[in-house]
C-alpha cells in the first residue's frame, strides 16, 4: 500500500475535489423548486476546505513518470481532502495537459453526505471544464438522481443528458418501478446565473407518462428567492364552483417582494388576489388584497353585489428590546366575501393600532380598537371603537411590609353608531346594557405576602384598593326607551386570605397531593350598574378555573362585593410513568353584603353552585377532562363540558362535548348542547381515512361534517376531503372540495387550500 502527499501531482488532486464537487452540487438542484426557499442572498453549496489542507492518497500502486509529467495511482485508491473523500480504481493526473481521470467505481462523498457514484469523470482546463460518465447521486434527503453524461464547460455551465429524480425508494408499484419520478432529455445548470434549465421533462407516476414539459426552468439550491410560478392550488366551493389557482412571485429585492395570485373560477370569474411584504431593519410588514367581478350573484345573501373585495394589512416594529409598536386591519366589501371565498372564516375582525412595553413583571399596552362583524346576523353600528384602550401593570421590586406590592390601571374610551336597547329585536341578548359611548378609568392598588408556617400551611393575606370613574353618553333606558348621560365614580377596598394545607405522601404507583384551600374575601358592596355600560364584564362562566379567584367578572366594568368564603379540594396524582390525575371540587357562600351575580350565574344566592373538575392523562396517548356545575344538592346540572383526545399507533381522535344552560344576562339566551370532534385511522400501505363534525343536540341538526382520504409514503403524499357547512341557516349549505399533493423535495402543497 502506498501513500503520498505532496507529489508534483498533489496540489492537482486537491483541484479535482474543488471540481468534482460541481458535479455532484449541481445534481442536487435540479428539482428543489425555487418557491420552497424563502431566504434572500445565494448560498454556496461548494464548502472549500481550508487553503493550505493537505491532500493524503492511499493507494495499492502509486507511479509518477517524470518525462510525461504523469501521477497514476492504482488499485483502491482513496483521496482524502479536508472533509471531501474520492474512492476509484485508478486515479491518473497529466501535469503537461492539465488534466485529471479517475476511473472504475468512482466514489465521491461529500462533507454534507452527499455521495456522488460514477463509472468515469475528467477535468481539465485548470478544472474548469470536464465530463462524467454514468452518474448517480445519493442524497442525504434519500434522493437518488442519475444521468448518463455530464459535460462541464466554462468553470460554471454543466450539461446532463438522460437525466432521472427519483425520491422513492422503498415507495414502490407493484412491479417494483418507483411510485413517481421525473426523467429529462437534458439539463443544464448556469451557475453564474443560479438558473436550471430542463428540455423534454417527463413526469412520471406509477409507471405512466403523466406530463411531458417541453421546457422549464427554476433557479437552483444556490438561489433562496427568484422571480417565477408557484405551485397551483385547487378547490370547489358552493359560491364559485371550481376554482385553480396559479400564484407568480415577484422578486423585487432582497428585503420585498410581491405575489400576485388569481384564482380563476369556472363561476365567477377571475379572483384576483395579492400580497405585498416588505422587511425592514426593526420589523416587517404585509398587505393582502382580493377581489372580483362576479359574472353570477346568484344569491341573495347580503352583500352579494357584482364586486366584491377585501383588503388587510398587519405589521410590527421593535423600538428597542422592551418596546414594540404595529397595527392590524382589514376592509371589506360585504361580511361574506372573505368566508364564502375561502380567504379568511373569521366571524369578527379586529382593527387595532399598538404599542407595548414589557419589562420583567411590568407591561405596558396602548391600544386603538376597532371592532368589526363578518356575521350576516349581527348590526355593525352596535359595535364600538375603543380610543384609546390602555393597560399597565407594575410590580416594585423592594417588598412592602414584606410582601409584593404593585398597582395597575386600566383606560378605555369607545363610541358606537347606534344605541342599544334592551327590547331591540335584533339584539337577542335580552337583558344586556351596552352604553353608546363610555370613557372609563380604573386605577387598583395591590399587596400580597405569602407565608409558610412550621405545619406547612400556605397562607397569603392580600388586599386591593380600588378606584373607578366612569363618564356615559347616551345610555339605554328600557323604561321609556330614552337615552341618558352621566359621570359616575366608585370605589372599592378588598381584604382577603387564602389558606392552603397541602397533605402529601408516596405510594408504590406514585406520589399523592391532597389540599384543602379556604379563602375569606371581604369588599365594599358594588355600586348601581344603571348609570353605567357593561363592556367587557358581560361573560360570567363560573366553574372550577375561577372559584378561588378574588373578582369572578371576566372585565372591569363589574366587581364582585360583599363577603364571600370560597371553600373546596383540590387533588393531584403524579404517576411514576409520567401519567397524572387532577381533581377538584368547590363552591362558594356569600355570606354578608350585596350579592353581584344573577341566578343563572350559580353565585346569585348565599350558597353557589358546585363546581369540580377532572383531568386525567394515564399515558401520553389519552387525555380525558370534565368539568360540572351543579345544584348545591346535585338536583341538577347547569353546565358540564367533556373532552378526550387519543392518538395510538393507527387510531387518533377529539371528542368533545358541551351542555350549558341559558344565561340571557351573560349573553347566552338560549340553552345549548353540542358534541364534536374529528378521528383519523391509518390502514396499511399507506392510506388513510378521517373525518369530523359538530352536532347540535338542542336542534337535532348537523351544523358542520368533513370527511377525507389520504395516501402517505416517504415520497408522495395526497389529501382529498369534502366539507359541508350549515352555520349560516339563510344561506343553505356551503359545500367545498379540497385536496393537496406533497412530492418529497420537488414541491409540496401542490393544490392545496387553506383550510375554512
Amino acid at each position: 500500500m502506498a501513500r503520498f502527499g505532496h507529489l508534483p501531482g498533489g496540489v492537482c488532486f486537491a483541484a479535482l475535489f474543488a471540481a468534482s464537487l460541481c458535479f455532484g452540487t449541481v445534481l442536487v438542484s435540479p428539482l428543489a423548486p425555487a418557491h420552497a426557499a424563502t431566504g434572500d442572498v445565494r448560498d454556496n453549496k461548494i464548502k472549500t476546505p481550508p487553503k493550505g489542507a493537505r491532500v493524503n492518497v492511499v493507494a495499492n500502486k502509486i507511479t509518477y513518470d517524470a518525462q510525461t509529467k504523469t501521477a497514476v495511482a492504482i488499485g483502491k485508491v482513496i483521496l482524502t481532502y479536508g472533509d471531501y473523500e474520492l474512492v476509484a480504481t485508478r486515479v491518473t493526473y497529466d501535469q503537461r495537459n492539465d488534466k485529471m481521470t479517475a476511473v472504475g467505481e468512482v466514489r465521491l462523498t461529500e462533507p454534507g453526505g452527499n455521495i456522488l457514484e460514477a463509472d468515469r469523470a475528467s477535468l481539465m482546463n485548470k478544472f474548469k471544464d470536464g465530463f462524467a460518465e454514468h452518474l448517480r447521486l445519493l442524497l442525504t434527503n434519500d434522493v437518488i438522481i442519475t444521468a448518463d453524461y455530464a459535460v462541464r464547460q466554462d468553470g460554471y455551465l454543466t450539461v446532463y443528458t438522460n437525466v432521472v429524480y427519483n425520491a422513492c425508494n422503498n415507495c414502490r408499484t407493484s412491479s417494483g418501478e418507483p411510485l413517481w419520478q421525473l426523467r429529462s432529455r437534458q439539463v443544464t445548470h448556469d451557475e453564474k446565473e443560479g438558473v436550471i434549465y430542463h428540455k423534454d421533462a417527463t413526469f412520471e407516476f406509477a409507471g405512466a407518462d403523466i406530463i411531458t414539459l417541453p421546457y422549464f426552468s427554476h433557479a437552483d439550491p444556490t438561489v433562496k428567492r427568484r422571480t417565477g410560478f408557484l405551485s397551483p392550488r385547487f378547490s370547489y366551493a358552493s359560491v364559485y364552483g371550481a376554482g385553480v389557482e396559479v400564484p407568480y412571485f415577484w422578486n423585487l429585492a432582497p428585503n420585498y417582494d410581491f405575489t400576485f395570485s388569481p384564482v380563476i373560477t369556472s363561476e365567477q370569474g377571475p379572483l384576483l388576489k395579492g400580497e405585498w411584504r416588505h422587511r425592514l431593519a426593526n420589523g416587517s410588514y404585509n398587505v393582502d388584497v382580493a377581489g372580483i367581478y362576479q359574472l353570477s350573484m346568484g344569491s341573495d345573501a347580503a352583500g352579494n353585489s357584482r364586486f366584491r373585495g377585501a383588503a388587510r394589512t398587519d405589521g410590527e416594529f421593535d423600538l428597542n428590546d422592551n418596546w414594540t409598536w404595529g397595527w392590524d386591519g382589514t376592509l371589506v366589501s360585504d361580511k361574506n366575501f372573505m368566508d364564502k371565498y375561502k380567504i379568511d372564516s373569521r366571524d369578527e375582525t379586529i382593527d387595532r393600532l399598538y404599542i407595548t412595553g414589557i419589562n420583567d413583571r411590568n407591561y405596558f399596552s396602548a391600544q386603538a380598537l376597532h371592532f368589526q362583524t363578518l356575521d350576516s346576523d349581527d348590526n355593525q353600528d352596535i359595535f364600538p371603537t375603543a380610543l384609546p384602550y390602555i393597560e399597565h401593570s407594575y410590580t416594585f421590586d423592594q417588598p412592602v411590609l414584606g410582601g409584593e406590592f404593585g398597582y395597575d390601571w386600566n383606560l378605555y374610551s369607545i363610541s358606537r353608531t347606534d344605541v342599544v336597547f334592551a327590547n331591540d329585536p335584533d339584539l337577542p341578548l335580552t337583558n344586556v346594557n351596552l352604553g353608546t359611548d363610555q370613557t372609563r378609568a380604573v386605577a387598583n392598588l395591590r399587596w400580597q405576602k405569602q407565608i409558610i408556617n412550621s405545619m406547612g400551611q400556605v397562607i397569603t393575606p392580600f388586599g386591593n384598593l380600588r378606584g373607578d370613574v366612569y363618564v356615559t353618553e347616551n345610555l339605554p333606558d328600557d323604561d321609556d326607551l330614552t337615552q341618558e348621560n352621566d359621570t359616575t365614580t366608585r370605589f372599592q377596598p378588598t381584604a382577603g386570605l387564602d389558606m392552603r394545607w397541602p397533605f402529601l405522601t408516596n405510594t408504590e404507583g406514585g406520589q399523592h397531593i391532597l389540599t384543602p384551600v379556604t379563602q375569606v374575601i371581604a369588599s365594599t358592596d358594588e355600586e348601581d350598574i344603571d348609570k353605567k355600560g357593561n363592556e367587557d364584564a358581560i361573560n360570567v362562566n363560573f366553574d372550577a378555573t375561577n372559584l378561588f379567584l378574588h373578582d369572578r367578572f371576566s372585565g372591569l366594568d363589574r366587581y364582585e362585593g360583599g363577603t364571600r368564603i370560597n371553600t373546596g379540594l383540590l387533588y393531584t396524582f403524579l404517576s411514576e410513568n409520567g401519567g397524572f390525575l387532577r381533581a377538584s371540587l368547590g363552591e362558594s357562600f356569600h355570606v354578608a353584603g350585596k350579592n353581584s351575580f344573577d341566578v343563572q350565574s350559580g353565585l346569585g344566592e348565599t350558597s353557589s353552585d358546585l363546581v369540580a373538575a377532572l383531568a386525567l392523562q394515564p399515558w401520553d396517548s389519552l387525555r380525558f377532562s370534565y368539568q360540572i356545575r351543579m345544584e348545591e344538592d346535585f338536583s341538577a346540572i347547569k353546565t358540564q363540558e367533556a373532552g378526550l383526545s387519543l392518538n395510538f399507533d393507527r387510531f387518533s381522535g377529539s371528542f368533545y362535548y358541551a351542555d350549558v344552560d341559558a344565561d340571557p344576562d351573560a349573553g347566552r339566551p338560549n340553552n345549548e348542547e353540542q358534541v364534536w370532534g374529528g378521528a383519523g385511522w391509518n390502514f396499511s400501505g399507506g392510506w388513510s381515512l378521517y373525518g369530523g363534525a359538530r352536532y347540535d343536540l338542542k336542534e337535532s341538526k348537523l351544523i358542520r361534517d368533513t370527511v377525507g382520504v389520504g395516501f402517505n409514503c416517504e415520497c408522495f403524499n395526497f389529501r382529498v376531503f369534502y366539507e359541508e357547512d350549515r352555520a349560516n341557516e339563510d344561506q343553505g349549505v356551503d359545500r367545498s372540495v379540497q385536496f393537496a399533493i406533497d412530492l418529497k423535495s420537488l414541491g409540496n402543497n401542490i393544490g392545496s387550500v387553506p383550510s375554512q
